[in-house]
């Protein structure tokens, strides 16, 4: 298993539009593209209170593209997505890395 790290860095005000957008129309479309979430945080005390970091659960970087591919090109992402940054962009940056688990970690 394979887990990739993401850390959305919002634009300034507009981290709760990413946290709906999530909520409202991303988790939906990640379940019906086989995207497997295994969780979400915020930042509660820290550097920045204007971020999202979240982890997904892969078997291998093949499915991973497969399925991501898939889901950064179906049209109702892309309706979505538009829609939820009519007033600009959610994010500003974003950072990925893909982790394995060491064979004595709790999480396989």
């Amino acid at each position: 298993m394979l887990y990739e790290y993401r850390l959305y860095h919002a634009v300034p005000g507009r981290l709760p539009d990413l946290e709906r957008r999530f909520r409202d129309h991303t988790l939906g479309l990640f379940e019906r593209h086989g995207i497997t979430p295994v969780g979400f945080w915020t930042c509660y005390i820290g550097a920045s209170q204007n971020t999202l970091h979240y982890l997904l659960a892969w078997p291998d970087l093949g499915t991973r593209q497969e399925r991501w591919d898939a889901f950064a090109s179906d049209p109702e992402w892309l309706a979505r997505k538009a829609e939820s940054e009519a007033d600009g962009p959610l994010v500003d940056h974003v950072t990925n890395e893909f982790w394995k688990p060491t064979n004595y970690s709790p999480l396989q």
